[in-house]
């Protein structure tokens, strides 16, 4: 029995998945490749609450759904690599659900609770932040095709992943949740930092991504590391803003350290003292990026991780 729906196909149909003048077959498809764009349906549902929370004053919940919808968008990827179900339409879903839940559900939450204080220079301030998060994400799309890529770029990011950024940008917030006044100074002092972390995503700075890392816990930290784990989520759990503040002023004061550990080793000054050429390969300055993210993440599909 004909549906009225068109037939959905995770990579595209191309000429053998049509019969003669009947139009494309309709052929079942596991449920293993559905999970990834589900998970990702809930990403964008947990946005989109935010910014309705955030409208009813429900800050701190509006928040935690942002919080929420970064940490699905952040395992959707990971979850389509573990049941095998990348696609393309889980990658295009999931650019789209980046740029709602990184860019636009957090810019509309910080203009609710502290940048409306600053009126039209509030607002600015938001639409910078949500545009240079889309254009932080394309850059990573288009980049993310190219065959060509530096041996730097396995260890850092070109500019902050969106997903980092989403949870800096929101610092505002944190801070006024615990206190911090919010009045037409503070409301000034936001819009002003709303932009700079805009300015951090579509910029150049070397960022350490952590994808590099190969090698395994040593036998002797394994219980350490295991204890600080659950440290840092029972403070997260008990004190949720003063370390997501903590959280998000650790992040930007190790930005000079990896933009320093970048230029160490592969800076115009490295290449030199390697012998190579000082334009061999791509730097921080050329015309070669990529995404955190992740994304800055990995995708539901075939992108590479952010």
């Amino acid at each position: 029995m004909p549906t009225p729906f068109p037939p959905y196909d995770p990579n595209g149909l191309d000429e053998s998945d049509y019969h003669e003048g009947r139009g494309p077959r309709l052929r079942e498809i596991p449920f293993r490749m559905l999970v990834p764009n589900l998970i990702t349906v809930l990403a964008i549902c947990a946005g989109m609450t935010g910014i309705r929370l955030a409208f009813e004053n429900q800050i701190q919940m509006a928040v935690a759904m942002v919080l929420i919808a970064a940490f699905l968008d952040g395992v959707d990827g990971r979850v389509a690599r573990l049941l095998k179900a990348q696609s393309k339409f889980g990658a295009q879903m999931d650019s789209l659900a980046d740029i709602i839940n990184f860019g636009v559900a957090p810019a509309l939450v910080l203009y609710v609770f502290i940048l409306d204080q600053a009126r039209s220079f509030g607002w600015i301030a938001a639409i910078v932040f949500a545009i240079a998060a889309g254009l932080r994400l394309a850059r990573f799309n288009v980049i993310s095709e190219s065959t060509a890529r530096s041996e730097w770029q396995s260890y850092y990011f070109v500019g902050v992943p969106a997903p980092a950024g989403a949870l800096l940008v929101l610092l505002p917030v944190y801070l006024g949740i615990m206190g911090l006044p919010i009045d037409k100074t503070t409301g000034f002092a936001a819009s002003a930092y709303t932009m700079f972390i805009g300015f951090l995503l579509i910029s150049r700075v070397p960022v350490f991504s952590g994808k590099g890392i190969s090698g395994g816990v040593r036998r002797d930290l394994v219980m350490p590391f295991i204890l600080v784990a659950v440290v840092y989520v029972s403070l997260l759990m008990s004190f949720t803003w003063e370390t997501l503040t903590l959280t998000a002023l650790a992040y930007l004061a190790s930005l000079p350290f990896g933009a320093r550990a970048w230029a160490r080793r592969y800076g115009p000054k490295a290449r030199l003292a390697n012998g190579k050429p000082e334009d061999a390969g791509s730097d921080a300055n050329s015309s070669t990026d990529d995404k955190p993210g992740t994304s800055e993440k990995p995708e539901s599909s075939s992108k590479p991780e952010e």
